[in-house]
């Protein structure tokens, strides 16, 4: 696609030169749109890959504040990457549309409402002790939820009406041992450092704790670092880099001064994918910095999917006889954005799982990090036509590697609804998962 950006802006901004450098991969050849789930929902041109990129052209052709029509449709982008993923010419749209929001945000001034409350998520999301206190505020509100549409609406449905699980120990910084066996200690094969993340440490602990319990099975030392947090997914999502780069960077020394010390790292683990997604982009993030470029492209270079990590080093021949159909819903962020596809399935099927794909497995289910907040109307529609999907397969378990996704679904599906690790886990010894108890799920 040609763009006439000036070559003042290109020569002020090199990611204006990078964003000019993708537009002019893209063909127009329209690929995209059969994958894209805003189009599916809205079949309107702005609301495609496609549309989008030629608004990101005009914007910044044009230069200066961005119009109201422009952040509509940039804003209505879930960042699946599924036109990313399928797209012949290579155009990297994660970097066109992450850059595209920074330029929003920089530009644009915003309603005091949507100020607020994408305000409200960037501080809310990190910070464990204040999300809770959201969700208890957001249970006594949900009762009236009635009285209010749109994302005020949508924030009262997602608070949970079941009990938060208390703080997990785990979730503190420690360093856990590999399991001993015959009561005695192993030398560890591998050594990792665990993002325990920020939404699952008060929604559901039991992720991180089935994590650890399989690679401390498996012969790996666990560590989670000190100052390591939230992976700024929230904010740079929002194209708020001001606030998602301290988080960035805290990340990065707390890993690498792991990295660096006596005991050394081999891979970052990380167990949801929306997180994964970016963390692996951190060295594109810091790539103009000098400080920290050298610094970021380690860590992604570490940064590995607990799938892919199980995968490098085996998975022990499952113990608990399981036999049970898993659905396996792979999150957009897992299979679009990290590209990891077959081995969540291989390492289910390895476990004795009979695994079953979800039909239109490409489309997003609306979730996208805060996305089912800020376009409750879409999302919606996206969530129905997954669980349309996942119901008509016949199975006994929904799986899923990203707890945004499970959050989006599970209260709906009528399934019992885990996370991938919490099934290998529990087949190679540990204990059965939660949602499973009070099941009569019959082998096959």
């Amino acid at each position: 696609m040609l763009s006439h950006i000036p070559q003042a802006a290109l020569d002020a901004d090199p990611n204006v030169k990078l964003a000019k450098d993708i537009i002019g991969n893209c063909v127009h050849c329209g690929v995209c749109l059969s994958r894209c789930p805003t189009y599916a929902v809205k079949h309107e041109e702005n609301d495609s890959p496609r549309g989008r990129i030629f608004l990101m052209k005009d914007m910044y052709e044009k230069g200066g504040a961005p119009d109201a029509k422009t952040v509509e449709h940039l804003d209505r982008c879930l960042t699946c990457l599924a036109c990313e993923a399928i797209c012949p010419s290579g155009v990297e749209y994660s970097k066109l549309i992450a850059h595209g929001r920074e330029y929003v945000e920089e530009h644009y001034k915003r309603p005091l409402f949507q100020r607020a409350v994408r305000e409200l998520l960037i501080r809310l999301i990190p910070n464990a002790r204040l999300f809770r206190l959201a969700i208890f505020g957001g249970r006594l509100g949900r009762p009236f939820r009635g009285l209010f549409s749109g994302t005020l609406r949508a924030m009262l449905d997602m608070v949970p009406t079941t009990p938060l699980p208390a703080p997990s120990p785990v979730d503190r910084p420690q360093t856990f041992l590999p399991a001993p066996e015959g009561g005695k200690a192993v030398k560890p094969r591998k050594r990792v450092a665990l993002l325990n993340g920020c939404v699952q440490t008060v929604l559901d602990t039991a992720i991180n704790e089935a994590t650890i319990r399989l690679l401390q099975r498996h012969g790996v030392e666990v560590v989670v670092a000190a100052g390591s947090g939230c992976c700024g997914a929230p904010a740079e999502h929002m194209g708020d880099e001001a606030q998602a780069l301290p988080l960035v960077k805290a990340n990065i020394d707390a890993w690498l001064r792991e990295a660096d010390g006596p005991n050394g790292l081999d891979a970052i683990v990380i167990n949801t994918s929306g997180c994964g997604t970016s963390i692996k982009a951190y060295g594109h993030a810091l790539r103009l910095d000098p400080e920290w470029a050298d610094k970021a492209a380690r860590v992604s270079a570490m940064a590995r999917d607990i799938t892919e990590f199980m995968v490098e080093i085996g998975l022990e021949k499952p113990t608990t006889p399981t036999g049970l159909r898993v659905v396996y819903h792979s999150a957009c962020s897992m299979q679009h954005g990290q590209r990891i596809v077959n081995q969540p399935k291989d390492l289910l099927r390895e476990a004795g799982f009979t695994v079953l794909d979800v039909p239109e497995g490409y489309l997003c289910c609306g979730s996208a990090g805060t996305y089912n907040l800020l376009q409750p109307e879409i999302a919606n529609e996206l969530k129905e036509r997954k669980l349309r999907n996942i119901r008509s397969v016949d199975a006994q378990i929904a799986a899923s590697g990203n707890i945004g996704c499970m959050t989006q679904l599970a209260s709906e599906v009528g399934l019992p609804f885990v996370h991938t690790v919490e099934l290998l886990d529990w087949a190679t010894g540990g204990p059965e998962p939660a949602a499973l108890k009070g099941q009569k799920l019959a082998a096959e």
